[in-house]
């Protein structure tokens, strides 16, 4: 769990620093601390977005994190990496070095068959 500064979502989402809402997104986003995660797996991102729903939670299916507790295009309650580059990226921004290390899941080998992963 972190809390989100100014500085860190200025950089997240500098992308849509000339938006009017820029600034409204970065306040929601401080509000409360937030839980970040790094999940590794087999299209671990496509699942991710399966999991999460579309970024609208009023079109977001029941049984995803946004069909059961968004209600709102902005307030959409989980964000995503769209891409192992862009999941780079906000690994290196959301968390230290030696918070994210390789080891054998031992998990793999009862969810994924032998040449899955």
């Amino acid at each position: 769990m972190v809390q989100l500064t100014d500085e860190i979502l200025s950089e997240h989402y500098s992308h849509l620093s000339s938006k009017p809402f820029f600034q409204r997104v970065k306040n929601s986003m401080m509000a409360a601390p937030v839980i970040v995660c790094c999940l590794e797996g087999v299209d671990a991102i496509q699942v991710v977005h399966a999991l999460a729903g579309p970024t609208n939670g009023r079109a977001a299916t029941p049984g995803t994190i946004r069909g059961d507790y968004s209600m709102s295009y902005q307030e959409n309650i989980v964000h995503t990496s769209d891409s192992p580059e862009t999941a780079a990226t906000e690994l290196n921004r959301f968390f230290k070095p030696e918070e994210i290390f390789e080891y054998k899941q031992a998990s793999f080998d009862f969810i994924y068959a032998c040449d899955e992963y």
